[in-house]
This record gives structure tokens, C-alpha cells and sequence, in this order.
């Protein structure tokens, strides 16, 4: 069961030929805590959506994930506006950033594992027009971060270090593995 409503996490797990029987998007807080880090952030918030699904539909392997934007200790939001998008493709512009995805999985036997995954992305220098015209094609809503790699914005990366599948939103090899540590077993 996937504990996500992401296309794009579904479109992953397709990609490695799994296909959840159930997709149920978990309803939980995703403010960061007072003084949390991203890192911690990400890796509470997918422990968390897996919980609380495991929780609804106990037996079930459960898998959820979760992905943060952060430059320094700063975590960027999920855009949902155009003027959020803008602020967040201004800070990113010419500068490193870091793409955290927590990922966690429920076994059927009440074992849960996960991992962190870190991916370092650095952006080329957007013009005030890269920016609008992105913008104006609105792939950044709803993205952590206001973008999304696997779209336009892969012309923005100058460099990637670590898992691409990750910055869309699923490390798969980190997840498989997961899956296997939990005793799922593809049928």
C-alpha cells in the first residue's frame, strides 16, 4: 500500500514494476517542529504518514515517503502560489541546495524501517524570465521546493550528487531495499 497521493511516487514504483493494491494519502501535519532540521523533518513526516496509515489498515505493508527543500537549514514550502514559486526559484537560483526524501515502510508484521536519503542539486543563475516562464507552465505547484526535476526545471541543474529518482520523490534503490529488510516480496 502506498501512503501517498504523488503521481509521481506512483509513476516510481511502476517504473520497478510494483503496483500498490491501495493508495491512501495519510492526513498529518506537516509543519516542521521548533528547531527540527530538515533532515529530521523529512525522515518524522514519512515515519509519521507511514504510522498512521499502518494504523487504518494493520497486516498491510505500508510505504510513505517524504520530501524536503532546504538551502542551509532553511526549508523551502510546498508552493502553493505563484508569488511562493517565485520566492522560492529566486533562492535557489545560482546556489546549491539539498533534496531530503524520508522514506519508511510498515512490514505486515508490525517491523517498520527507514532511511534517509540526501541529494545535493545546484542551480544555474535564472534569469527574472526563466523564472516567469516557469512559472507560467505551474509544474512547481505542489512540489516541495517549487519545482520539479523531472520537468522543466531539469534545465536549472548545473550538478546532481546522489539519487534522482529521490528528487522526484522516491529513492528506489534505498526503498527497495526497505521493502526487502521488512519481508515484502514482489508476487
Amino acid at each position: 500500500m502506498l501512503a501517498s497521493a504523488s503521481p509521481r511516487r506512483l509513476d516510481l514504483l511502476r517504473q520497478v514494476g510494483l503496483e500498490p493494491d491501495a493508495i491512501i494519502a495519510a492526513e498529518i501535519d506537516e509543519t516542521p517542529l521548533k528547531d527540527e532540521t530538515p533532515r529530521r523533518t523529512a525522515l518524522r513526516l514519512a515515519v509519521a504518514k507511514a504510522a498512521t496509515v499502518a494504523r487504518a489498515r494493520p497486516g498491510d505493508f505500508v510505504l510513505a515517503a517524504d520530501t524536503v527543500v532546504a538551502v542551509g537549514t532553511r526549508i523551502l514550502p510546498k508552493v502553493e502560489t505563484r508569488e511562493e514559486g517565485r520566492r522560492c526559484l529566486e533562492l535557489l537560483s545560482g546556489r546549491a541546495h539539498k533534496v531530503l526524501t524520508g522514506v519508511a515502510v510498515h512490514g505486515g508484521g508490525g517491523k517498520t524501517a527507514s532511511r534517509l536519503v540526501e541529494t545535493r542539486l545546484h542551480f544555474k543563475r535564472l534569469t527574472p524570465a526563466e523564472i516567469e516562464a516557469y512559472l507560467d507552465g505551474g509544474e512547481g505547484v505542489g512540489k516541495a521546493g517549487g519545482y520539479g526535476i523531472q520537468g522543466h526545471a531539469g534545465a536549472f541543474v548545473m550538478s546532481i550528487q546522489g539519487s534522482y529518482p529521490a528528487v522526484v520523490g522516491l529513492p528506489l534503490y534505498e526503498t527497495l531495499n526497505l521493502l526487502r529488510g521488512v519481508g515484502f516480496t514482489a508476487a
